[in-house]
């Protein structure tokens, strides 16, 4: 999605909610949070005071009417009701006579419920500079998480995942063989953003930044001499992140046109850009999610930006055993969640013992 059209879609959205609800979307603003995060929390929340007041439970017309009081006395059974309204209600913009919405869909509602509840209980002040209410009644819903080892995880993306020779063969592929599939009008398109295109896929697969953190990237962040590039991760904290050496040229490359070719000037902070009706503008996620489906598909196996990070971090953690330094370079808290690539890299022993 453009970020023209997010801030529409965002304001929209704003526009029906509850005061205190803009109240918590300003202060996640100033973290912050990224606009496409808000935006899905937003519509989490249209979606659960909608039901609100279909229910019943909300005595009102409008969701923006829904006081306080209303989230403040929820029951867990109340709670219960609305995880079963999910899991029974029509799929919506499909033609399948299925019910439900998925467990995950179901996990990210309540996480995104979860957050607001956090917000209005301990975060918020009021003009005695206590919260609005204490009563937290997310604290006791329990999310069902998806039952999956993290083998079977592994074993499941591996196959997804441009290890070994098959990065650098992914962006040669790109730069030297995807043009023979198009067509002459094609071709016109892949050549006016070819530099730029490289200059993205190189940047996640030699860094592991997130989707969200390298379209945000300015051309302040990125150092092409000391190869780091600053990005703001998750909770508004600013980092530092290494890049491998093998995405250099790539950026040299970008860089070089990246004036002529889409006319930025001084004013035009962000480091990728895309041009439309002569004006250039910061690319958005959708786009690199596109981009990087076309080529992945054509080369492999069609994946997404957030495979070319598990590329990264599978690559990195083959090199060093070291979970500590996975977690380091991707952005985590913990090492909890680098224990996925410890599978992955199993499974890549033995299939090369396999092949002794």
């Amino acid at each position: 999605m453009k970020r023209e059209q997010l801030i529409q879609n965002v304001e929209k959205l704003k526009k029906i909610m509850p005061s205190y609800v803009l109240e918590y979307y300003q202060s996640k603003l100033a973290i912050p949070y990224s606009l496409n995060t808000l935006y899905e929390y937003l519509k989490e929340y249209e979606r659960f005071f909608s039901w609100l007041v279909d229910s019943g439970i909300a005595d009102v017309q409008y969701i923006s009417d829904i006081s306080l009081s209303v989230l403040e006395n929820l029951t867990k059974k109340d709670m219960e009701s609305f995880i079963l309204y999910l899991r029974e209600r029509p799929r919506l913009n499909t033609h399948s006579t299925q019910y439900g919405v998925s467990q995950t869909t179901i996990n990210r509602t309540l996480s995104a419920l979860s957050s607001l509840y956090k917000y209005l209980t301990e975060e918020v002040e009021n003009e005695e500079g206590e919260p609005y209410f204490y009563r937290n009644v997310m604290k006791k819903v329990q999310t069902k998480k998806k039952s999956e080892t993290l083998a079977a995880r592994a074993e499941n993306i591996k196959g997804k995942l441009f290890l070994g020779d098959e990065t650098q063969g992914f962006l040669d592929y790109i730069d030297n063989e995807y043009e023979s599939i198009l067509s002459n009008r094609a071709k016109a398109s892949f050549f006016k953003n070819k530099e730029r295109d490289l200059a993205i896929i190189a940047l996640i697969l030699a860094s592991g930044i997130r989707l969200s953190e390298a379209v945000n990237v300015d051309l302040k962040d990125l150092n092409t001499n000391t190869m780091v590039v600053e990005v703001t991760r998750k909770g508004g904290k600013r980092d530092a992140v290494p890049i491998a050496p093998f995405a250099k040229v790539y950026f040299e490359r970008y860089l070089a046109i990246r004036e002529k070719r889409y006319k930025t000037t001084k004013k035009d902070y962000a480091l990728f850009v895309t041009l439309y009706r002569d004006t250039p503008s910061r690319i958005d996620p959708s786009s690199v999610e596109k981009l990087v489906a076309k080529y992945s598909q054509a080369f492999k196996v069609r994946v997404t930006p957030h495979k070319l990070r598990h590329t990264l971090a599978t690559r990195l953690y083959a090199q060093t055993n070291s979970q500590v330094l996975v977690s380091n370079q991707l952005g985590h808290a913990s090492t909890q969640v680098t224990d996925l690539y410890t599978h992955i890299i199993n499974e890549e022993q033995k299939n090369a013992l396999d092949n002794l």
